[in-house]
């Protein structure tokens, strides 16, 4: 009848009361465990957003090295967009760890405190009611021993006097005695005492039995109808922090769509063809490709004239002259020993200085043409520079006559020191850019405006210049030390190649002739095979001069002899001289 009664309630008996306490108390250890769950994976989440970000920002070009000069590439600039995509990829990976920290940790671990407190409250209620109908039930049976104790001396009792009052043998006198009054009251007494127990233990059975049904019908379901709502509630938000789960990775995924998409698009972009000629654009040197080399005939003695196409230029016409070895060997920057090493070394260390962008500020370690783009891409940063620091001076201008008109605003004498610290930056920065500008000119053929170190000097073109040109001749071509060809100058077919023997070109040969003197304006210290050291303001015998690459082959003795780069001296050509002149 009990069960019938309350349905489909927890609660069937008392005794069920301490099994729902220990299930629900694994229903909160169960909502701890799946909180613990989401959280290593928000901590999973955030490392590999954390090792995303590394790699993308260990891949990125640094600024100022040749990384950032690769960028010009199609398929560098595809690369760089991709790290850009995977660094918001991994953003997308520290909002999914944000939103299961905000929406599902935070809000189970409140609830879960709330959950503990609203138990703890309905299973005290429940203890308390079954504390109350335990007293009750102890009250009963009290009173029912009470009542069944007193039913019995009420019995001895009367059963005592029956019997006194029935035995023949007793004497009159003797029954008078002992039914007396006192002994007719005691009975009375305990039968008195028997009722009133009886009426005490029914008031305490009807008492028990309202509250017991009170108890299992009214008490009891109503504390377990709360329970099992709190069990249900915590079920259903188990079941909502599991949907939200989900829905924080599913509200990322057009934003991480969005990145592969930029990550494809970016490797669409790629060009081929537009980075090859990148190439060539990057590593055209600007040098004239080599001329044919001439027949010499060894088979009969005969004079050589200047011709054409002869690779010298002799100041005596018809003067006879044997075939030289130079023309041959000229093709090769060191006359002395083991020249195909230095030629190599050199050679590599320039190579080495293209790629890495190391150098001289001038660049003339470069080919013309890349010194060229070199040259005025540095203008082009310098100019920018100075329009930078025009505009703040324009503006701190503004202030001060703000300032001016309005002293209440700011003193205007304490802008004075900015526009002054501004002022100087500007003509740093105009000097900088009229010394470059002055190498671009250098490059370009024409006359710098103003000489400025360490630059090569004007009086090398102004000697060009001035010598007149031989148009029947043929320009000489010569190797450079970074192994490219270049042509002679005019000035230089005034040279007279000195009559030597044959000899094979990598034998001891006749030294150069000196075709003028330079003045070191720097220190050098050649540590490279091939180069020498000069002291700053040291004069030297010029034995071949710069042919584009940016360096200069000196003389100090017969012995001593090398390159040195032309930024660092001062030239001056002698267009009279012939032969070998007389050593230092």
């Amino acid at each position: 009848m009990v069960e019938e009664k309350m349905g489909t309630c927890w609660s069937q008996t008392k005794d069920q009361f301490d099994n729902l306490e220990k299930h629900t108390q694994w229903g909160i250890e169960f909502v701890e465990r799946y909180t613990k769950f989401v959280k290593e994976r928000s901590e999973i989440e955030i490392n590999y957003a954390k090792q995303i970000r590394n790699l993308s920002k260990k891949y990125q070009p640094k600024k100022n090295s040749r990384e950032e000069e690769e960028n010009k590439f199609t398929s560098c600039r595809a690369f760089l967009s991709t790290l850009n995509e995977l660094n918001d990829y991994a953003g997308q990976h520290e909002v999914i760890a944000e939103n299961l920290t905000s929406q599902i940790i935070a809000e189970l671990t409140r609830y879960i405190q709330e959950l503990k407190q609203e138990r703890k409250s309905h299973f005290h209620d429940g203890r308390k009611a079954q504390q109350h109908i335990e007293n009750s039930w102890k009250q009963l049976e009290s009173s029912k021993r009470r009542f069944e104790r007193d039913c019995k001396e009420a019995d001895r009792a009367q059963q005592y006097f029956e019997k006194m009052d029935a035995d023949i043998n007793v004497t009159k006198a003797d029954v008078e005695k002992r039914c007396s009054h006192k002994a007719r009251q005691q009975a009375q007494l305990r039968h008195q005492m028997a009722a009133d127990s009886k009426g005490e233990y029914s008031v305490y059975l009807q008492k028990f039995n309202k509250e017991q049904n009170e108890h299992y019908y009214t008490l009891i379901p109503h504390i377990f109808q709360k329970i099992q709502e709190m069990e249900e509630k915590r079920i259903e938000r188990v079941g909502e922090s599991m949907k939200t789960f989900a829905e924080v990775d599913r509200q990322v995924l057009p934003i991480v769509g969005k990145c592969l998409d930029g990550m494809t698009k970016a490797a669409e972009s790629i060009e081929p063809k537009t980075d090859s000629k990148q190439v060539i654009e990057c590593f055209k040197s600007g040098f004239e490709p080599p001329g044919d080399v001439e027949f010499e005939d060894y088979s009969q003695a005969m004079k050589r004239t200047v011709s054409e196409s002869s690779l010298s230029n002799s100041r005596g016409e018809g003067k006879p002259e044997k075939p030289s070895s130079k023309a041959k060997g000229k093709l090769w920057p060191f006359m002395k020993k083991n020249k195909l090493s230095l030629k190599l070394i050199t050679l590599n260390t320039q190579v080495r200085s293209l790629i890495e962008g190391s150098g001289p500020e001038d660049f003339s370690h470069l080919p013309p043409e890349q010194r060229r783009k070199k040259l005025q891409a540095k203008i082009d940063d310098l100019n920018k520079e100075i329009q930078k620091e025009m505009d703040q001076k324009d503006a701190l201008t503004k202030m001060k006559d703000v300032y001016v008109k309005n002293p209440q605003m700011g003193d205007p004498a304490s802008v004075d020191p900015r526009l002054a610290e501004i002022s100087q930056n500007i003509e740093k920065l105009r000097l900088e850019a009229q010394k470059f500008e002055g190498w671009l000119a250098e490059v370009e053929g024409r006359l710098p405006t103003r000489s400025e170190p360490p630059r090569r000097q004007s009086e090398l073109y102004e000697t060009q210049n001035s010598t007149p040109v031989n148009n029947n001749c043929a320009q000489d071509r010569e190797s450079s030390p970074d192994g490219s060809y270049t042509e002679e100058q005019s000035s230089e077919t005034q040279i007279k190649v000195p009559n030597t023997e044959f000899d094979d070109e990598f034998d001891d040969e006749e030294p150069l002739p000196t075709i003028g003197t330079c003045k070191a304006l720097y220190p050098f210290e050649g540590h490279n095979e091939g180069t020498i050291t000069v002291a700053e303001g040291e004069m030297l015998y010029v034995i071949e001069e710069d042919k584009g690459d940016g360096w200069t082959r000196v003389r100090r003795n017969e012995d001593d002899e090398g390159y040195v780069p032309t930024s660092y001296v001062e030239v001056y050509l002698d267009t009279n001289a012939k032969g070998a002149m007389t050593y230092i």
